[in-house]
């Protein structure tokens, strides 16, 4: 049995987790940044680097105690290495490359984005490519054809703001703070959904692309007319519960809409679906709905697997398995081209 040691650091949770090489997690720890950043409205990058500097060492130290195992047991290290936050990647990939230094071991590069994907077949405990693969997140609304664990082809991605950013700025609108998804998800629960119709972008184009700027957009112009880019944002009651559950409406039949078409469009009778957004109730429900109706297999992962996490970089085993490793010159690459 082989054990490997993976990092993520990509944006503001540290992370470290402890698996083998038949995808059973020993240990998965997770120190949030969240409380940091919530006074910004946002995540600020320098913030997010100096924290995973202060955290990184006593988390692995954690998932170590956690798995009950030490250094000298681990036979590959594994980190998330793209997309993210240039300084916050770097972070954990000099740790990474200096432990596989030091121990003398393998050095892996694993996609983050990808990452969420594989967070599903970790999940189910079995295979489930290939597969349509959906990554929505607050970076990424991405669909991908996943034709094997480490081969994802995209099939359609965000023009402008990602799901889980639209989350975020509306929830600034409302006054209901950050992270935005929690915050709108719980106001939505006390409104009506179908209180205001707001845009359905691009569900008539071929391409499977997504936009959600213009859905930011009618809700701003909701709260406080066209000639207002300002508006105070509305006090608790209904008004703000009916915006909270008419946006969240409308982003998630978009998600949905475009999972079916290109589950139509593949072939595929499998979907999966990754990311901080898709731990969304409204959404895993109308998913699963969706799902049943199309005679489509769906898989989900629970909660703690939905947001950034080292333990979906298990898909390192497979990399391992082939003899595919990273050399040290390893680097961050902030963005996916």
């Amino acid at each position: 049995m082989a054990l490997f040691l993976a990092l993520e650091t990509s944006c503001d949770e540290t992370a470290v987790a402890i698996f083998d090489d038949q995808l059973r997690v020993l240990a998965s720890v997770v120190a949030s940044q969240t409380e940091l950043h919530a006074r910004f409205g946002g995540v600020v990058p320098e913030v997010a680097a100096r924290a995973h500097l202060e955290r990184l060492l006593p988390v692995l130290d954690q998932a170590l105690h956690q798995a009950g195992v030490t250094l000298g047991q681990i036979d590959c290290i594994a980190v998330h290495h793209t997309p993210g936050l240039i300084g916050a990647l770097l972070v954990g990939i000099s740790a990474a490359k200096t432990l596989a230094l030091a121990m003398d071991v393998p050095l892996v590069g694993v996609n983050h984005v990808a990452s969420h994907v594989f967070a599903c077949r970790l999940a189910a405990g079995r295979d489930i490519f290939p597969c349509v693969g959906l990554v929505v997140s607050g970076g990424h609304t991405t669909l991908f054809d996943c034709q094997e664990a480490t081969r994802l082809i995209p099939l359609g991605a965000t023009r402008d703001d990602a799901a889980g950013e639209a989350f975020d700025k509306v929830a600034a609108l409302l006054g209901l703070g950050f992270p935005g998804g929690p915050a709108v998800e719980r106001e939505a629960a006390y409104g009506n959904p179908q209180a205001f119709r707001f845009p359905r972008a691009l569900l008539r184009d071929d391409r499977l692309d997504f936009s959600f700027s213009g859905l930011k957009t009618a809700v701003l112009y909701a709260l406080g007319g066209q000639n207002n880019a300002n508006p105070a944002p509305p006090p608790p009651g209904p008004l703000r519960a009916d915006l909270a559950a008419s946006f969240q409406a409308a982003v998630v039949e978009v998600l949905v809409t475009r999972c079916r078409q290109a589950c139509q469009h593949t072939g595929y009778r499998r979907l999966a679906v990754g990311g901080g957004v898709a731990a969304n109730a409204a959404l895993r429900s109308a998913l699963q709905t969706m799902a049943e109706q199309e005679g489509l297999e769906l898989f989900i992962p629970p909660l703690a697997y939905c947001t950034d996490n080292a333990a979906m970089a298990a898909s390192a085993v497979e990399y391992w398995r082939r003899g595919e490793f990273a050399s040290l010159d390893l680097d961050a690459v902030p963005t996916v081209t």
